[in-house]
């Protein structure tokens, strides 16, 4: 069964979440036969350890990591990779996989040239 976990970086305002929550719902409604777990870096729960261990927990066996960043940072350069592979450590019967940071995507970019172009 797969599964997909968009990681987030976490902030101590819970209000933060709010858009990550509404993602997954949207992924729900759309895709309802694939499981979804948002998962933060930090200050917020589930880590991504915690979110894999739950979607495994409901017959995952292959889960793909989306980084929910604009681009590229520290985070997703440094402490990602040894996270997602501890991850793979701790859990060997499920596959794990990670995309690219979202705003790295031509299409993700266009939607924020297309939102701003609609302010106008």
């Amino acid at each position: 069964m797969k599964a997909i976990i968009l990681f987030g970086h976490g902030a101590r305002d819970p209000r933060w979440r709010e858009p990550f929550d509404r993602l997954a719902s949207l992924w729900r409604s759309q895709h309802p036969q694939t499981l979804v777990e948002p998962a933060f870096l930090e200050m917020m729960q589930p880590s991504l350890e915690e979110a894999v261990a739950s979607l495994g927990a409901l017959g995952a066996t292959q889960i793909t990591v989306v980084p929910v960043f604009f681009g590229q940072g520290g985070h997703l350069r440094k402490d990602f990779p040894v996270l997602l592979s501890a991850c793979q450590e701790k859990f060997p019967q499920i596959s794990l996989s990670a995309t690219p940071a979202v705003g790295e995507d031509l299409a993700v970019l266009q939607a924020i040239v297309d939102f701003g172009a609609r302010a106008l």
